[in-house]
């Protein structure tokens, strides 16, 4: 995979967020010629920032809500694939500010988009969206994609809307009479990941992370909720396989769902005691709701299809994601070249 992407002309928005960054470093060890379109990094310190990848892209600081500096910055870069990752992510921010939630997820992907529609150089295009878009029945069965969208809280409805959207315009734009796509268009339903370098607030890793390095007690609002956990490299290169794969064959585009086998599928409690033990040093945990706005209780993927199309399997398991997590945060913690410690996970990822 990794020599496909070699000189390949690459668009991606929300580079400068957690996941953002770390695409970033795969595409640009794969020799792409990478340009990221997104705001300044969402939080301080930043992986974005840290790790200097900035230096090996070419970065343009731009709103997603902004259709013409968008497609400026789109025409500059005539991209033969988009990646759109650029999204307001976090479930309990959308409660605080649901307008701007909705026109980032929402008339962002649709600015996105039309931007695609009317760049001549796109052959393959991967909106990012999330495992909460589906009605959620709160049952043990994973989801599959062609079950009812209906987001609960703003942030994941709006991202049901935007998988709507995706689907207008797959249909209406990038569809040609025979039926056949003239512009393979997917979505990519993820499930929560870790890594080290994501600093995002309300996440659960990043707050025993903030909470070992302070020797604080780690708190938790819901240590019953079940989640499908797994590390950040297992969706990236997710989305990667599907951007090529539809390129060279466009009768997949469509949407997948992206998690982890049954195993990765744990409740918060279980995986904050993964990350004690992991860590070490004593920590403590300390179950703690906070009375804070409706989130999932119970939420799992079904990726039958990721697996059958392209012959998927994740590669880790959900200890070896909070190893490698663990071990980046110490790296930071000690001063150690971040780069280095990176590359030397995705290396380890592409072998596993």
């Amino acid at each position: 995979m990794m020599d496909f992407y070699r000189g390949k002309r690459v668009f991606v928005t929300g580079h400068t967020g957690f996941k953002g960054a770390w695409l970033c470093h795969i595409l640009a060890a794969a020799g792409a010629q990478v340009t990221g379109y997104a705001l300044k990094p969402p939080t301080s310190p930043s992986l974005y920032k840290l790790t200097g990848i900035e230096s090996s892209i070419r970065s343009v600081t731009g709103d997603i809500r902004d259709l013409e500096q968008l497609r400026k910055a789109m025409d500059g870069a005539q991209p033969e694939i988009v990646l759109h990752l650029a999204a307001q992510p976090i479930v309990r921010e959308s409660y605080q500010n649901p307008v701007y939630t909705y026109e980032t997820n929402v008339m962002g992907t649709v600015n996105l988009l039309e931007c695609v529609r009317r760049c001549g150089s796109v052959r393959s295009v991967v909106n990012v969206t999330t495992d909460k878009v589906y009605l959620n029945r709160e049952r043990a069965a994973g989801y599959r994609e062609d079950e009812e969208l209906k987001g609960f809280d703003p942030y994941s409805n709006s991202k049901s809307c935007s998988e709507l959207v995706t689907y207008s315009y797959r249909n209406a734009f990038f569809t040609g009479r025979d039926g056949k796509p003239t512009l393979p268009v997917s979505t990519a339903r993820a499930g929560n990941v870790i890594g080290g370098g994501d600093f995002a607030k309300d996440r659960i890793i990043p707050d025993c992370v903030r909470a070992a390095l302070q020797n604080k007690p780690i708190i938790v609002r819901n240590p019953h909720s079940t989640r499908p956990y797994q590390h950040v490299l297992e969706p990236l290169f997710a989305y990667l396989m599907i951007a090529r794969r539809q390129m060279e064959d466009s009768s997949l585009a469509g949407c997948y769902n992206v998690g982890p086998d049954d195993e990765g599928c744990y409740e918060t409690g279980a995986l904050v005691d993964l990350f004690v033990r992991t860590w070490g040093g004593g920590l403590q945990r300390i179950d703690q709701p906070d009375g804070g706005a409706h989130e999932a209780n119970f939420l799992k993927l079904d990726c039958t299809k990721l697996k059958t199309a392209f012959g998927w399997r994740p590669r880790w398991t959900l200890q070896t994601a909070v190893e490698k997590t663990v071990e980046w945060t110490r790296c930071w913690e000690n001063g150690c070249d971040l780069n280095t410690c990176m590359q030397k996970q995705i290396a380890e990822y592409l072998q596993s």
